[in-house]
């Protein structure tokens, strides 16, 4: 069997049998998201998928990821990867929220997968944000402490969250709870800037951040 012949029959695999196959030949995840997301018939398919098995997110991170509690984050434009990460950490008690954690674990692995990948393709819908003199405030503080591990557009990385765009409340209240390490607020890298940042400064922040696309 020759190899395109090979590469055609592996693309046409319904979604769910291919992801049960390549986790059960341990292939590397990372590498599946890529070829998924740099294929389009795959990651259209992924992402149909991965909206049918996020359904009870919907009344939390709304529809299409973009949540309407300002409490609770924006999933629409994370990277595929870091999503993931996410939410397999909630299913294996790496992130404690007995909610999060307890809707996780029913996920088969492919329904992660295509949950991640269905996300990540959905555009964040940035908040209005009037306050111009803020957003400049927070615009300052971003790329003074934030832009070497965020990137300066607020995008992230495979390994840090996305910022831009996301919702206010949930951006304050994080960065408070890093000030204080709070709760699983108790990164180091994050609790040393957050440290450092006045009530003032967080809320420019997250005016700022909530601004980006």
């Amino acid at each position: 069997m020759g190899v395109r012949f090979k590469l055609w029959i592996w693309m046409a695999l319904p979604v769910g049998l291919w992801a049960s196959a390549a986790l059960g030949a341990g292939a590397d995840v990372e590498a599946r998201l890529n070829q998924v997301m740099g294929n389009d018939q795959a990651r259209v398919a992924a992402a149909a998928a991965g909206k049918r098995a996020a359904f009870f997110c919907e009344n939390c991170h709304g529809a299409t990821g973009n949540s309407s509690l300002d409490h609770v984050p924006n999933l629409a434009g994370q990277h595929a990867f870091y999503l993931l990460t996410q939410i397999d950490k909630f299913g294996d008690g790496r992130r404690k929220d007995e909610f999060m954690s307890g809707l996780v674990k029913v996920l088969k692995p492919e329904d992660r997968f295509n949950i991640a990948v269905f996300y990540a393709t959905q555009e964040v819908v940035p908040t209005v944000v009037k306050d111009t003199r803020q957003i400049q405030a927070g615009r300052d503080h971003y790329l003074r402490a934030c832009r070497g591990c965020h990137g300066a557009d607020g995008r992230g990385t495979r390994e840090v969250a996305r910022l831009a765009g996301q919702r206010q409340g949930y951006l304050m209240n994080a960065m408070r709870d890093y000030r204080a390490g709070r709760g699983l607020r108790a990164d180091p890298r994050m609790t040393s800037v957050a440290k450092g940042l006045s009530d003032a400064q967080i809320e420019a922040l997250a005016s700022y951040l909530a601004s980006l696309k």
